[in-house]
């Protein structure tokens, strides 16, 4: 059972003079699809990191599942992330990449990353190298990377980049289905169809606002 989802009280990013997010309060639950949105700049990716914990708040908190990240936790536990062009070793195929990430923590094995290859429709038994892979193939693959480990929290910058209407379309499936296994999904889009079709609440950033708008 977990504590709770992602809770984000009061937070603001700056870069010495340069207010990246001001003031943010927001919760994303488990079972939910929770939005972001904003003009290309608002600093909706920054928040994303900050979330992650690959970056320090300002001021303010963030927790995930309970633990408060930068204090508790460098990094929040049991995460799936998507931030900007997932990196992947060129000369390696999906598969070889996936067994070798999955290497690191030791929670999956060949099974499962076969199964998570095949829910976001590549195959695993290709043996073309990452490098020649379609920008679609490739976001495939992050989604695939994000997930494999079964997660609760996921957090997804633009997870639809470079996929074609067919690939928006299976990975909008894909998430709605997670989420009615109950994870806790946080999505950043620019296509608010997206938005529309998949999120239970929707924030909008700015650089001196931050307002839930469902």
């Amino acid at each position: 059972m977990l504590q709770s989802g992602i809770r984000v009280r009061e937070a603001t990013k700056s870069f010495k003079d340069n207010i990246v997010f001001y003031n943010v309060s927001m919760a994303a639950e488990p079972g939910e699809i929770t939005g972001v949105v904003g003009r290309n700049g608002s600093g909706k990716t920054v928040l994303f990191k900050c979330i992650c914990g690959f970056m320090p708040l300002t001021t303010g908190r963030i927790t995930v599942g309970g633990h408060e990240i930068g204090r508790e936790v460098d990094v929040p536990k049991n995460i799936g992330i998507i931030i900007e062009a997932p990196g992947f070793l060129p000369n390696y195929s999906g598969f070889r990449n996936l067994k070798f990430l999955a290497g690191i923590q030791r929670k999956i094995g060949c099974k499962q990353i076969q199964e998570t290859m095949e829910l976001v429709g590549l195959d695993w038994k290709s043996k073309k190298p990452v490098g020649k892979y379609s920008l679609g193939m490739r976001q495939r693959l992050g989604i695939a990377q994000a997930i494999m480990e079964d997660p609760a929290y996921l957090v997804l910058d633009e997870p639809m980049n470079g996929l074609d209407n067919t690939g928006v379309d299976d990975m909008r499936k894909l998430f709605l289905y997670l989420r009615e296994l109950g994870k806790t999904i946080l999505v950043a889009s620019h296509d608010a169809n997206d938005i529309d079709i998949l999120c239970d609440r929707v924030y909008e950033i700015d650089t001196d606002s931050f307002t839930q708008i469902r």
